[in-house]
């Protein structure tokens, strides 16, 4: 899905960045596809830790969150894009995402439904953050904290899906593919605005990620095809390593500003 904004990119010496980095990747198919893989990975990666930690939900909870602070410490530190670092940071915010989500259900209660619209709200008051021009401190700190936050609301979206409406996992999958497809159409055909096409799509691809991890890890009773979340994590771990290892080199997600700055 192309992406446009229409903010401006004015990047000052005050924030700690050179004018015209941008810190994040373009956005191309290679983009969308380590998405979902990450959602995939943040789901049963999450369950994995949960189950074998032996940190309870609020111990891996905050282990991962310090885990994920270390290296958003690092991608702040970079001076532009770099694959490794920022995809490492895309797959850990997928599992705290998944998480926070998990505390405010588990621990405390919360309605899927109530988690799911608080943050829809959060969400809204950020959609017009600019992915081409993240190239100031604040504005990579807000990007970040948006990522975050529509990783949890995904997560809360599918789980109401999936769960409360008993639709199933295979289900679940195909209606969250069906609706990036008819967000993609409604953007290229209909005009649909590009900063909320590109938000909604990637909220909507955590819950299909998701989905797709927990057919494929959870037991045949519960609906699954029983591989396990150590099988799946690993699969989808070691295909997201690959890209990110191919990206690297190629740097075909990297823009021609970012080449030339």
């Amino acid at each position: 899905m192309t992406y446009e904004t229409s903010q401006t990119p004015a990047a000052t010496a005050a924030d700690g960045q050179a004018a015209g980095w941008n810190k994040v990747p373009e956005v191309t198919v290679y983009f969308w596809v380590i998405k979902v893989l990450c959602t995939t990975v943040g789901e049963t990666a999450a369950d994995l830790l949960d189950e074998k930690a032996g940190l309870g939900l609020t111990g891996v909870s905050v282990l991962m969150s310090a885990l994920l602070a270390v290296v958003l410490a690092v991608q702040f530190r970079t001076a532009a894009y770099r694959a490794g670092v920022y995809w490492l940071a895309v797959a850990l915010i997928s599992v705290v995402g998944t998480l926070v989500s998990d505390n405010l259900t588990d621990n405390l209660g919360v309605p899927l439904a109530i988690t799911t619209a608080v943050f829809t709200v959060w969400y809204r008051r950020e959609r017009t953050l600019s992915i081409h021009h993240v190239d100031t401190v604040s504005r990579e700190s807000y990007y970040w904290l948006a990522v975050l936050f529509t990783f949890a609301l995904g997560t809360a979206a599918g789980d109401l899906v999936s769960e409360r409406l008993d639709l199933g996992y295979p289900l679940s999958a195909v209606l969250f593919a069906l609706a990036i497809a008819a967000v993609t159409l409604a953007h290229l055909k209909l005009g649909l605005d590009a900063v909320w096409s590109f938000w909604i799509a990637y909220v909507l691809t955590r819950p299909l990620g998701a989905s797709v991890g927990d057919y494929l890890s959870q037991p045949t009773g519960d609906g699954g095809l029983g591989l396990g979340t150590v099988v799946t994590s690993a699969l989808f771990l070691t295909v997201v390593l690959g890209l990110v290892v191919y990206l690297s080199v190629t740097r075909k997600d990297v823009t021609e500003a970012q080449r030339t700055a």
